[in-house]
């Protein structure tokens, strides 16, 4: 396997980009070129990797940035949309830029593509985020390169800015956590250390197909909390409250906040009671699961990246 292979990351800067990053260094990879808008992140992860190419880029804008697919073998699409109060974000994040890196990468012949789609694509939530989620992987699908199609659950780890990340780090700041309803709403959060492990094994061997990458331990919404705040020693009290008084919380909040941490719709999500296929994705790809609870250790506790905070 050539080392020196010129991999592009769009929308490297967020959570999978950043583990992704430091997965591939720690493999040996040096040709590495990350794509993303997000001022922040971006430095954050130049300040953490100086030998790589961080451009700081639109890609729902065609532009300049298409040049750094001249030489490119492999295009890993990360970008994404995941939360939001505004649709043209989700239009723009999951739908046009997915588009132009397809058009980059014809017009540069880049011979393999792998695109990082969701576990929601088979849910039964009507959102934003699903729909257009489900958009960007038929766009990728109809491309006709060789690709494969990995679609996650709900992810965390490193880097974690939203999702299990944000809750940690609101656990730190109140005295009382609010569950909505009785908690029980079954999860399969999968570690994002061990979904890249799965894109380096895709990479190296051209896997091709469509794969569903679902966390393999089925766990509570509830009992995730309570796991997080062990693992971080937070000393707030985890308090149940009805659901139609938090789904109120959450509306008022957004009209204060542009960009709310966790919106009505996904919350909507969050008690669906979706069940996502679990396949023997660490015998297909050759990686071994990492058990919840270290993972969520490894998370928080990790010395050299437990304590890095992106911006949300």
């Amino acid at each position: 396997m050539n080392k020196n292979m010129k991999i592009v990351l769009p929308g490297g800067a967020g959570l999978v980009g950043q583990n992704l990053v430091a997965q591939l260094k720690r493999q040996g990879y040096t040709n590495l070129v990350v794509l993303d808008k997000h001022v922040t992140n971006l430095g954050i992860l130049r300040k953490m990797h100086p030998d790589i190419v961080a451009e700081l880029v639109d890609l729902a804008d065609r532009g300049d940035w298409e040049k750094h697919l001249a030489g490119a073998e492999v295009v890993v699409m990360l970008q994404a949309q995941i939360g939001g109060t505004d649709y043209t974000e989700f239009e723009r994040n999951n739908i046009t830029s997915t588009k132009n890196v397809i058009e980059a990468m014809r017009a540069h012949q880049v011979p393999y593509y792998v695109q990082i789609s969701s576990s929601v694509v088979e849910s039964v939530a009507d959102d934003w985020y699903t729909n257009t989620k489900k958009a960007q992987e038929e766009i990728a699908l109809a491309s006709g390169f060789p690709l494969v199609v990995l679609r996650p659950t709900l992810m965390f780890g490193w880097f974690d800015r939203k999702h299990l990340g944000w809750l940690s780090r609101f656990m730190q700041k109140v005295p009382v956590f609010p569950i909505p309803g009785h908690g029980r709403y079954l999860r399969q959060p999968l570690y994002v250390g061990d979904f890249c492990r799965v894109i380096i094994s895709s990479i190296e061997h051209r896997t091709q197909g469509v794969y569903n990458i679902s966390g393999l331990e089925e766990v509570d919404y509830i009992d995730i909390i309570r796991e997080i705040k062990k693992a971080t020693k937070a000393g707030c009290w985890i308090v149940k409250i009805p659901y139609s008084l938090f789904h109120g919380l959450l509306a008022t909040w957004a009209l204060f906040d542009k960009k709310p941490p966790f919106t009505t719709q996904q919350l909507a999500a969050l008690v669906a009671r979706d069940v996502f296929e679990v396949i023997d994705w660490p015998g297909i790809f050759q990686v071994k699961a990492t058990p919840f609870a270290k993972a969520i250790d490894e998370t928080y506790n990790d010395p050299e990246y437990g304590s890095v905070v992106l911006e949300f």
